[in-house]
């Protein structure tokens, strides 16, 4: 079909419409508005085709079944993710190890145990975990009792894990050591932020200039 057929041009893309209004409605791609408001959380979008699929989440609607088991999702998208673990491909390489993965999503969290990033913070506590998962185990914590008494001063705790972990600031015990160098740390995330010292990795970029750091908190001070 030729260009005069059809008549209604992007002025971003080049791309054509028939009907002035479809024009309209992919304009809104690039202009960023999004009217079309879900009514059960703070969530829009500028197509109303996406704010009805996005609608699925809350409904618990699942119209989309592997045909490989039993699983079902609410998105088309999520179920081609699925496909990949029945095939067995891996095609999501991790750039720091051997390790490989059907979904790109998961290489993303696989890459924060390399970088020791950890973006999920407890509201309640200092405490940060690279899963969100881990933070949801953890909240249960300051509901829990605290009947892990330290020894050596007035701190208690829910966990057992934690309150080892605590006995660290007293006895000074530095379990993980570097195999590069003589130095070694009470926590595992600290060993994998020092380890960077030595691969010059620098993953955190400012985003206000074109400098890298290989801490987070380095580049919270600047």
């Amino acid at each position: 079909m030729n260009s005069e057929a059809i008549p209604y041009e992007c002025s971003h893309r080049g791309k054509r419409f028939i009907h002035n209004g479809h024009l309209i409605i992919h304009m809104k791609i690039h202009t960023g508005e999004r009217l079309h408001k879900c009514n059960q959380c703070d969530k829009a979008f500028t197509r109303n085709g996406d704010l009805c699929r996005h609608k699925k989440i809350h409904t618990g609607e699942k119209l989309y079944q592997c045909n490989k088991c039993d699983k079902t999702f609410s998105l088309n998208g999520n179920l081609i993710r699925h496909l990949g673990t029945h095939t067995g491909k891996k095609p999501y390489q991790c750039n720091q190890c051997d390790k490989a993965f059907s979904q790109n999503s998961v290489l993303i969290t696989h890459i924060r145990t390399h970088i020791g990033e950890k973006p999920y913070q407890c509201n309640q506590c200092d405490n940060t975990f690279s899963l969100n998962c881990n933070l949801i185990q953890h909240l249960r914590t300051h509901t829990w009792k605290k009947s892990k008494q330290c020894n050596q001063c007035d701190k208690t705790f829910s966990l057992n894990g934690y309150l080892i972990r605590h006995l660290r600031t007293h006895t000074g015990e530095k379990p993980y050591q570097c195999n590069q160098c003589d130095k070694a740390f009470s926590k595992n995330n600290h060993l994998i932020r020092h380890q960077m010292t030595h691969t010059e990795e620098k993953p955190y970029q400012c985003n206000k200039c074109d400098k890298f750091f290989s801490e987070m908190i380095v580049l919270k001070d600047i």
